[in-house]
């Protein structure tokens, strides 16, 4: 099931205590992975919503090593109170440098919110079949509107080969890569356009799919599970005025309470790697960084920023992103956006992310 149709239930519902969607990785046919379907996924190019106005170049760059990031995934989340909202997708990007990944640093990653009305100028009134069309549209290297995109990630491609003028890309790096991938060869006319299956500079592709988060029966267990967040915050502000060597024990037995409290919470399904709660807490692996209101900065809008959901540490199992010098790395990633979900005309607009790395020798 989607993503947006469990969130739009959960809130429904229940105004105090929100019911959490987990995302599982499926494999998938490309076909189910492109714009006209509105999938959520992991992997792979990104499904843009809004084929025009697509995040620059600059917007994408990483804060510590100015490389282009990377598409991790996306989740499709409409907001059914809002027409502007009819279709919306959520996009985070990453590094791919693990030298960028120092703890709890939330430069090296991105997230942007696209949304649209129903009536658009790019997609049909109507939802989409569930059946293979007889031809699918090849999204990867230009768009339905005739954007340009990088031949090697997927991301608005401005600049062309100089030789063949025949693919585009997004900077000079990704042009490198893949003209040592692959284009070299292509280029000079000794072979055609290879396989996409030798693109392994993108994370491997898979549908994000979910389910409904079953929870103990018990009013007790319910209430706890759901005031994990306040429960971290009262450790985390407590006015300690004991000896700096109690303050560390004391520390350390919160921190190992919430990392406790955390593995009871996903053990039932320990292969999910997100967890969706529109305006609900997320689930810290810590009790160090855990952020403060203040520190989730307001909508350019006016408006708060709000948790909408989480990329839990199961996912890096399925990036293939393990070295044995360093590797990509976080405990969770935790998405805020707009609670009014604003219209900042038509484009990409950015949304604030957070890193929480795990502390000590934790590990899931």
């Amino acid at each position: 099931m989607r993503v947006w149709q469990m969130a739009a239930k959960a809130v429904k519902e229940s105004k105090t205590i929100r019911e959490v969607v987990l995302g599982f990785l499926e494999e998938a046919e490309l076909w189910q992975l492109l714009s006209d379907q509105f999938p959520s996924k992991v992997g792979g190019r990104p499904a843009w919503l809004r084929q025009v106005d697509l995040p620059t170049v600059s917007e994408l760059q990483c804060e510590k090593c100015k490389l282009p990031t990377v598409f991790l995934l996306q989740v499709y989340a409409p907001v059914k109170e809002y027409d502007r909202c009819f279709h919306r997708t959520l996009f985070v990007f990453c590094c791919k440098t693990p030298a960028c990944y120092t703890r709890n640093d939330n430069k090296c990653l991105k997230v942007f919110r696209c949304q649209l009305p129903r009536k658009n100028d790019f997609y049909p009134f109507d939802p989409p079949s569930d059946e293979k069309p007889d031809h699918a549209v090849d999204e990867h290297q230009v768009l339905k509107s005739g954007l340009k995109l990088c031949r090697l990630c997927g991301c608005l491609g401005q600049k062309a080969c100089s030789r063949c003028h025949s693919v585009t890309y997004c900077s000079k790096e990704h042009q490198t890569i893949d003209w040592k991938q692959r284009h070299k060869k292509e280029c000079s006319n000794e072979a055609s356009q290879t396989s996409e299956e030798l693109n392994s500079f993108l994370f491997p592709e898979w549908e994000l799919v979910t389910e409904p988060e079953e929870l103990p029966a018990t009013d007790e267990e319910h209430h706890e599970s759901h005031s994990l967040d306040q429960e971290n915050m009262a450790c985390l502000n407590n006015d300690l005025e004991d000896s700096e060597l109690e303050s560390m024990a004391f520390h350390e037995t919160q921190d190992a309470k919430v990392f406790q409290k955390f593995k009871k919470r996903i053990a039932k399904d320990p292969q999910q790697v997100l967890r969706y709660c529109k305006e609900g807490s997320p689930l810290w692996v810590s009790a160090e960084h855990v952020p403060r209101d203040e520190e989730v900065p307001e909508c350019p809008c006016g408006a708060k920023r709000l948790f909408e959901f989480q990329i839990m540490p199961q996912l890096l199992n399925h990036l293939k992103v393990d070295r044995t010098d360093a590797s990509i790395d976080w405990g969770t990633v935790a998405i805020y956006t707009c609670a009014d979900s604003c219209d900042q005309g038509t484009k990409y607009s950015a949304e604030f992310i957070w890193k929480q790395d795990f502390s000590g020798d934790q590990t899931v």
